[in-house]
């Protein structure tokens, strides 16, 4: 009998214990900082999976499952899909260029910087080894030799690397005038000002990322953003690809996470200051929207005694012309309920209902 009651015992604690530790995470995934770390590192993943898989396809597929416009359509739908996943709860940066910005503008704390950063490269660290358990067999078919350069070379499914034609400081400024681009456009893109945009903003990002690579992207892969290139990287090191992801391209590796930022952060100051300067501002509102219907109702047009100035609201107004004229005795109709869309309210006086919506 005792030991029955020993093991209810233990069974509630263990249940209470439990609920406990449920209840102590569900709290802490609602807290913003951690749902924003999240958002990242899922929309960078799923970004970069869709990105980093075309690219296999074209390399591993012979040209024959894959193609340069696979690579700029999986990209930039990849990003399109990304914007969905997290675009309400972080914004969806998925590039450490577009956050460093956002923080270089003032438009979100310093604080949060490190949080976004550490998922996206968290996202796009999981999302290069995913790719590469799932393509594992054919990237080893050139006789278990990883290269990153040559005809086999595998390394730049995962990584950007120069060309033969570039060079070092020409893929840098490359860099710096492919991401300010990005970033003008984005600022374009989700300015709230501009509402030709409002509800498309993922689809045409997604435009965005897929002109960007087949307009520019032959000379240095455009990278045009930290978050997409160094995990990766850093995985082909570990997985097996050595030291050479580093060395190759006259260590061509640190421009890509020095570049984009400098980019996006000039790319957002033009748009600042040639395009920002000139938008109008946001519409005042009024503070107490019952001083405005009292302000509206006591500037309705007020029904006529005078039989030969009937109100334009009334009943009379509406009648057939060859209606008998109507009596000196008639007493005024009284007003139907009028619609708030059938007159023009006065102008507002203080601030808190949006202009804009009268």
């Amino acid at each position: 009998m005792s030991q029955v009651i020993g093991q209810r015992r233990s069974t509630r604690s263990t249940r209470m214990n439990s609920s406990s530790v449920i209840t102590s995470v569900h709290t802490t995934l609602r807290r913003q900082m951690v749902q924003e770390f999240l958002a990242e590192c899922l929309s960078t993943y799923v970004m970069m999976v869709f990105g980093l898989g075309s690219v296999a396809h074209m390399v591993l597929g012979n040209k024959t499952f894959g193609s340069y416009l696979g690579v700029n359509l999986g990209f930039g739908f990849g990003v399109t899909m990304g914007v969905y996943i997290a675009g309400n709860i972080s914004g969806a940066h998925m590039n450490s260029a577009v956050t460093f910005t956002s923080c270089a503008l003032g438009r979100m704390p310093w604080k949060k910087f490190p949080v976004y950063v550490l998922g996206q490269f968290l996202g796009s660290f999981m999302a290069a080894a995913t790719i590469y358990g799932l393509f594992y067999p054919i990237i080893h078919f050139s006789s278990g030799e990883l290269t990153v350069t040559g005809p086999t070379a595998t390394g730049g499914i995962f990584a950007t690397y120069l060309p033969d034609h570039m060079t070092l400081w020409r893929g840098f400024v490359d860099e710096v005038i492919v991401t300010g681009m990005l970033q003008l456009c984005l600022c374009a893109i989700t300015d709230k000002d501009n509402p030709e945009h409002q509800g498309t903003q993922p689809l045409v990002i997604g435009f965005l990322i897929v002109i960007i690579g087949v307009g520019l992207g032959m000379n240095s892969g455009y990278a045009i953003n930290p978050s997409r290139d160094l995990p990766p990287r850093f995985f082909t090191y570990l997985a097996g690809w050595g030291t050479q992801v580093f060395r190759a391209g006259d260590n061509w590796w640190w421009v890509p996470v020095v570049a984009p930022p400098l980019g996006a952060y000039l790319g957002g100051i033009v748009y600042l200051v040639f395009i920002g300067s000139s938008t109008s501002r946001k519409p005042k509102k009024l503070e107490d929207p019952a001083a405005y219907e009292d302000h509206r109702i006591s500037s309705l047009p007020k029904t006529s005694h005078d039989p030969s100035m009937m109100s334009s609201l009334t009943p009379a107004s509406v009648a057939p012309t060859t209606r008998s004229p109507v009596s000196s005795s008639f007493t005024p109709v009284s007003v139907p309920p009028i619609k708030r869309s059938s007159f023009q309210p006065a102008p507002p006086v203080r601030d808190s209902v949006n202009e804009e919506h009268f």
